[in-house]
């Protein structure tokens, strides 16, 4: 009898190469990918009174917040740009690189039950988490806007944007592989070392403040020069102050930092694709 050669469609093997980034595979999968997507969207605030509303309720009153707190308590001068409107256009882009971060952070904990009984490639779930986000970020962009016209036509604030606002999409990339990199390097340690699932939300935090989200940078270094270097080389800090200088026309923007950042985006994408392809070969045994 003659014997015929299987053909397969598919072969799946162990990773040899541990930056292997296989497009065409996650092509083949853009399916799942776009029903990660909208799980990510519609079950959120599944079960939940205002639902999506808490996409532009969560930046209002966290802008209100540190406008009573930063401004007209602590006295923090934004120069000719109401306060509200500063914090606003702080959190706005905040919120979009922490939202990658924090809910990619957990990929293989909270996907363990999926990663166990079935075959997709893994970095599906972390890039679905970033398009996700960008349907959020784009809610909260629409209120900015309603309050940057508010202020500009109905307060009279001599408010316009910055020709380099048609540069916004790098800001986003940037922020996107910032937050998808962290976010992968710590759901990868998380499969050994839980107790850093609990330090996320803590750190986070703590980076938002030593990322000029509710101050100038030239405050920081005008009333804490020795310590203004922290912020100045925190990446993100570069993002909202190119974000405020493209919004509103007040901020600090530099070439050499826009290439700074995007450099250090790189690498820590990079390094976060780099650990979690390694990490998948073995999570399940240690998860």
């Amino acid at each position: 009898m003659k014997q015929t050669k299987n053909t397969w469609l598919f072969e799946i093997s162990p990773k040899k190469n541990l930056f292997a980034f296989d497009f065409r595979e996650i092509w083949r999968y853009r399916d799942l990918l776009l029903l990660f997507v909208k799980r990510d969207v519609i079950t959120l605030y599944k079960q939940t009174i205002l639902g999506p509303l808490w996409y532009l309720i969560q930046p209002l009153l966290t802008s209100v917040i540190f406008t009573l707190i930063f401004n007209s308590v602590a006295g923090i001068k934004t120069g000719e740009i109401p306060p509200f409107l500063f914090n606003l256009t702080g959190v706005t882009a905040w919120n979009y690189f922490k939202d990658c971060l924090t809910n990619t952070a957990d990929t293989f904990k909270k996907n363990e039950h999926i990663f166990s009984k079935v075959y997709f490639p893994r970095v599906v779930m972390p890039m679905s988490v970033v398009i996700s986000n960008m349907l959020k970020f784009g809610i909260q962009l629409l209120i900015l806007t309603f309050f940057y016209l508010y202020f500009v036509f109905y307060q009279g604030y001599d408010i316009q944007p910055n020709i380099m606002l048609l540069f916004f999409p790098v800001l986003i990339i940037i922020m996107a592989l910032l937050g998808l990199g962290f976010g992968m390097i710590i759901s990868s340690m998380t499969t050994k070392y839980r107790d850093l699932s609990f330090l996320v939300t803590f750190g986070v935090q703590l980076l938002m403040y030593i990322s000029a989200v509710v101050y100038p940078l030239e405050v920081i270094k005008e009333k804490a020069a020795q310590y203004a270097w922290i912020v100045e080389y925190n990446p993100m800090t570069t993002i909202i102050e190119t974000f405020r200088f493209m919004m509103l026309d007040q901020g600090v923007f530099t070439l050499n930092w826009i290439l700074y950042a995007i450099l250090i985006s790189g690498l820590v994408f990079l390094t976060g694709l780099l650990v979690f392809n390694r990490t998948e070969k073995n999570f399940i045994d240690t998860v």
